[in-house]
């Protein structure tokens, strides 16, 4: 793990989170219980304090820093997905913010709202709660529904397993040369179906 106090100030982490190897912790970071951090995230507290609450996910290749001054949050449940970027924002509770989408700083996004993949939020904006938001700039489109809710707080719930699952069952491994026999998968599934 790639842990580093900044001016004397030393990342936290709680017990219970799981921080993948190759992230990267700097200074004035606080991670809360039963939090993931995985591949690549970068957290950065150079500037401003960043604030994981509990049950929350950063996904691989995220980056979360701010300003001097400002705290970066994302409250408890937080679900960032792949490649989004966080800065100066505060992420509501229960909120998914989709892959690859940027939360400029001074944006607040409401409890329980959705940002769609690849949105981007405007520096300043003040959301409700359960909003549905997409686009660049990113606007409000309608309420998330109960539906939508709902399958939001199962992948969340997903990565919070996924944290356990990775502070007891990841290792460094060498890759083998070849498919050895029986080769098992993931979770003892036995019935696979493909996709398409």
């Amino acid at each position: 793990m790639s842990i580093y106090s900044f001016e004397g100030v030393i990342p936290v982490i709680h017990p219970s989170a799981y921080v993948h190897p190759s992230a990267v912790i700097i200074g004035d970071v606080i991670i809360g219980e039963n939090v993931y951090i995985g591949p690549q995230a970068s957290l950065r507290g150079d500037y401003g304090r960043l604030i994981i609450n509990a049950g929350s996910n950063i996904q691989d290749c995220c980056i979360m820093h701010g300003y001097c001054g400002i705290d970066t949050i994302i409250h408890e449940g937080g679900h960032i997905g792949h490649g989004a970027i966080l800065h100066g924002c505060i992420i509501g509770r229960d909120v998914l913010v989709g892959m690859n989408s940027v939360i400029m700083d001074g944006a607040v996004i409401g409890e329980e709202s959705i940002v769609a993949a690849m949105s981007f939020v405007k520096a300043g904006f003040i959301g409700e709660p359960r909003q549905m938001l997409i686009g660049s700039p990113a606007s409000y489109r309608r309420d998330v529904t109960g539906q939508e809710l709902h399958w939001k707080r199962l992948n969340t719930k997903e990565y919070q397993d996924l944290a356990q699952r990775c502070v007891a069952g990841l290792q460094e491994a060498i890759p083998l040369t070849e498919l050895e026999p029986q080769r098992p998968r993931l979770n003892g599934t036995t019935d696979v179906k493909p996709t398409a």
